[in-house]
């Protein structure tokens, strides 16, 4: 897992064609009732291992969704075009490689949402540079969730429990998925954070987007680039892109 040995990573462009330049508020429940279909169609092995185990399975994926021109109102988006395209990202090379199959699969089918549809038009597969510094400039692709472990309380980066939430975020992260790092030299500090409420399953939650410093080990940044920041990282929050 992660890029060890030089290995460069990769994250899939995923390009879709709407009917109606309009998609539905709640976009993490729509993507993810997709990747599910997905998956189900390519692998229902894969499929079991991901989302029918009787207890929640700690996934090392994450997504991010460009919206161009979007408008939010209570339950649609109205966008500028009749697209809008996903980021996908994986830490685990040999499932992210299952991904790009499922999807290929998927690929000119009409995918119903509620009296609209959309289609996979394109994957492409992009290469990620090993990241070799212990401290980088991010900026947030999607909103960053800091939830206090086994509650329903989220910190933004306006909280001064923010930076050591999603420490201990990760820490449990790691050790569910049975991964060996040094996370104590892990830090996050706002450089230009904003604190915004995004929606989670419906529920109007504290988040935040923006731009912060990241440090930590290379191997654990290498990682966190392709696994995400923060929680329900699977179900669009904590994807970024590294500024400098």
């Amino acid at each position: 897992m992660g890029s060890e040995g030089g290995i460069d990573m990769t994250e899939l462009k995923l390009e879709f064609l709407l009917e109606e330049p309009e998609i539905p508020a709640e976009v993490d429940r729509l993507l993810l009732s997709f990747l599910k279909a997905s998956v189900e169609k390519y692998s229902p092995e894969l499929f079991g291992k991901l989302y029918t185990k009787k207890q929640s399975v700690m996934k090392t994926y994450c997504w991010s969704c460009y919206l161009p021109g979007a408008r939010f109102a209570a339950d649609k988006i109205y966008l500028k075009e009749s697209r809008f395209m996903v980021t996908f990202s994986d830490a685990d090379m040999g499932e992210l490689f299952e991904f790009f199959n499922a999807f290929q699969l998927m690929r000119n089918i009409e995918y119903p949402m509620g009296g609209n549809s959309m289609k996979l038009r394109e994957v492409k597969a992009k290469k990620i540079p090993e990241i070799k510094e212990s401290e980088l400039i991010i900026k947030m692709q999607s909103s960053l969730l800091a939830r206090k472990n086994n509650t329903d309380i989220y910190y933004t980066c306006e909280d001064p429990e923010f930076s050591d939430t999603l420490k201990d975020n990760l820490k449990f992260f790691l050790n569910k998925i049975g991964w060996d790092e040094d996370v104590d030299c892990f830090s996050i500090v706002p450089v230009k954070g904003k604190k915004i409420v995004a929606k989670v399953w419906g529920r109007p939650t504290n988040a935040s987007i923006g731009i912060y410093k990241l440090q930590g080990t290379p191997r654990l940044l290498d990682f966190l680039y392709s696994a995400g920041l923060g929680s329900r990282r699977s179900e669009g929050h904590g994807k970024w892109e590294i500024v400098w």
